[in-house]
């Protein structure tokens, strides 16, 4: 029996759990400083600060508070100062600017002032300034056309791209209000790509008609910028980026040439001779885009020789900084993300456990002696770490509350393939015991469950609510996920739907044979992929008595013409509905409709740009034509997914009544009202 003064969590105390992120360590190694979100249930949204730890005070504290949003926090070169992003503005106009303060001081000063916000900065190497990126601003032949005619956009031809800026610091340190901001030493000075931002001048340097940049780095003696862009902002544009060289004095633009889909992350070597990314090799015509783990290369910048010195490394590796004693990386192995140090020999220094380790955050000082993350293990969530020491204490909140039991299992999906998955249990659990069981599927499918407290990755399913209600949960890693190498990606290459299924079932029936799931109170429930594979199961299967569909597809055909992001379809089915409808009936949840059985709940954010709320209401009419019991649910203003805790709460606990009704045979005497 549980002890009636021990508890799971509830729902809201789920949705309260801080979670941290953002993790940068000085470079003298001696502070921290991260992003703690906390819950602002009064005014119904999420609160982003940063938090400073002290080595030499052996404490954490909040560095800003109040109700503006603070995130992505940066050290100054000489460890004294930090720099951030705050929004300014009011409702919509809100932007993100870089502010910069003494963490010995309270006052703080605003840098920028971009129309559009910044949406990335690094310090100058010497601290004197610092670079951004930032939207272009709007040309004056649009102006002018929306004085004649109004606003419109001309699709696909339209864009106002992310830009290279540049802004000095007066004094290598924060300017006073009168300050005069420099332009880079040898740069163009004739202020014809200059704009006031109240009493400082900020420097475009890259010019917005050509290439839209994601990410860049520079160089330690600051004469060279490296960026990844690609011709638009549009995903679709994703497969052609490029890298290109500024040389700062010089004014120099230089591509960089190779063949390789680049994925982003980019950094430079200490001596700024060399440049390392991710990239992935292209594939042959019938993959019509790529579906490969992404390693990593390395480039001179003067010879051009191209490196690839993890070739056999079969997992997608993140460059995270280029030290003096080599490069920081972070990969996925499986349930687990690791650290390491690749040296120039090829040999990686493990800096992390082999197993049992879920790293998402990573900051190494400059000679590479100090380090700082984000780490979790098994049923804990995560915490901050300087070098081996814990300096957060966010796991204090289970003391006294009852915590559901995860572990990896496997078993072997219909074509032999094996499927790993995570298994969460009650404190109570027996063996011999049958329970009602419930399969809640990540999304992705590049994405992957972890052994660790799904407080940590999911807002939408109250796993520690379920558990407590009696049920066992299954997260299967389905073919696809992340982590377990690069065939195991291809696995599900024109099988979507199909072999999702296959892996979902196979996991169902290990369950089922081991003696510990009921057959016949079975559940499942996913979100964006993991909704179009339950979207699948509701219409493909009676093998489930409830199922839930979140920001889910169910018809490739039409979802193909509505959602942004067409070529990530074309990467999984092969090709588009036009030259192949076969395959896009295949896959698609909707062909099955006159099989659907299942009762349905359709949840679904209004807004939806990546999954257009289209996919929810066809599945609902279908399901409404077929006479099976189905609820839609549309978020008013939700996306994706939801930056309301208040709408996360209604997410969970209209769940948490589905399959309690359907499954235990609960009451749910009103869905509507909660």
């Amino acid at each position: 029996m549980r002890s009636n003064s021990r508890n799971y969590l509830s729902i809201e105390e789920i949705i309260s759990l801080p979670t941290l992120s953002g993790t940068n360590i000085s470079d003298d190694g001696k502070n921290v400083a991260f992003v703690k979100r906390t819950t602002n249930w009064k005014e119904n949204k999420y609160s982003n600060h940063i938090w400073i730890y002290e080595k030499d005070k052996g404490q954490c504290y909040p560095l800003t508070t109040g109700d503006v949003d603070c995130t992505h926090p940066l050290w100054s070169p000489d460890s004294r100062h930090i720099a951030y992003l705050s929004s300014v503005g009011d409702g919509e106009n809100k932007k993100n600017q870089i502010f910069v303060r003494s963490i010995d001081r309270e006052s703080r000063v605003q840098i920028t002032n971009e129309k559009e916000g910044v949406s990335e900065f690094k310090w100058e190497p010497t601290g004197k300034g610092f670079y951004y990126v930032a939207q272009s601003k709007e040309s004056e032949t649009i102006k002018k056309r929306k004085e004649l005619y109004g606003d419109f956009h001309h699709i696909d031809k339209e864009y106002q791209n992310h830009c290279l800026f540049y802004i000095k610091l007066e004094k290598g340190m924060i300017p006073k209000s009168n300050d005069k901001l420099e332009y880079p030493e040898g740069s163009s000075s004739d202020g014809k790509n200059k704009y006031e931002n109240e009493n400082r001048v900020a420097y475009q340097l890259t010019d917005g008609k050509n290439f839209h940049i994601h990410e860049f780095d520079i160089s330690n003696d600051g004469k060279k910028v490296v960026f990844m862009t690609t011709p638009t902002p549009n995903i679709d544009d994703d497969p052609n980026g490029d890298l290109y060289i500024l040389d700062i004095k010089a004014g120099e633009l230089h591509k960089i040439n190779t063949n390789k889909l680049l994925e982003g992350s980019v950094c430079f070597s200490p001596d700024g001779t060399k440049i390392c990314y991710r990239a992935s090799i292209r594939e042959k015509d019938y993959y019509k885009t790529n579906i490969k783990d992404s390693t990593l290369e390395i480039c001179d910048i003067h010879s051009g020789e191209l490196i690839q010195p993890l070739a056999d490394f079969d997992s997608t590796v993140i460059p995270i900084r280029w030290t003096a004693k080599g490069i920081l990386m972070k990969w996925q192995d499986k349930t687990n993300y690791l650290i390491g140090l690749l040296s120039e020999d090829g040999n990686v220094e493990m800096l992390s456990e082999k197993i049992d380790c879920c790293i998402i955050d990573a900051s190494i000082t400059g000679d590479g002696n100090h380090i700082s993350y984000n780490k979790a293990t098994s049923n804990e969530i995560f915490e901050v770490y300087l070098d081996d020491k814990k300096i957060s204490n966010e796991n204090s909140i289970f003391e006294r509350k009852l915590k559901s039991n995860r572990e990896i299992i496997s078993w072997k999906s219909s074509d032999g393939l094996e499927i790993e998955g995570v298994l969460s249990t009650p404190i109570e659990f027996d063996s011999n015991k049958r329970y009602p069981l419930l399969v809640v599927i990540h999304g992705g499918p590049t994405w992957a469950s972890f052994p660790i407290p799904s407080v940590c990755f999911e807002e939408k399913y109250p796993i520690e609510q379920f558990v407590e209600k009696g049920f066992i949960v299954l997260e299967p890693n389905y073919r696809g996920s992340s982590g377990y190498g690069n065939e195991f990606l291809k696995a599900n290459y024109r099988k979507l739907g199909i072999g999702d299924y296959d892996d979902v079932i196979s996991g169902v029936d290990r369950l089922v044979d081991k003696g510990i799931a009921d057959k016949d109170r079975v559940g499942v429930m996913g979100w964006s992929q993991g909704g179009y594979i339950s979207a699948f199961c509701s219409t493909f299967s009676d093998r489930f008595k409830a199922i839930s569909v979140g920001g889910g597809i169910s018809n490739w055909s039409t979802h193909y013409v509505n959602t942004d992001m067409h070529y990530y379809i074309r990467t999984y089915l092969g090709n588009d509905p036009w030259n192949d409808p076969e395959i896009y009936a295949h896959t698609s949840p909707m062909t099955y409709i006159k099989s659907a059985c299942t009762p349905t709940l359709i949840q679904h954010g209004e807004t939806d740009a990546r999954v257009p709320a289209t996919n929810a209401y066809e599945l609902y009419q279908g399901l409404r034509d077929m006479d099976v019991d189905t609820e839609l649910v549309i978020f008013k203003g939700m996306g994706h997914s939801s930056d309301q805790p208040g709408i996360n709460v209604a997410i969970m606990k209209q769940n948490l009544m589905w399959f309690s009704h359907y499954i235990l045979g609960e009451s749910m005497k009103d869905f509507r009202v909660l």
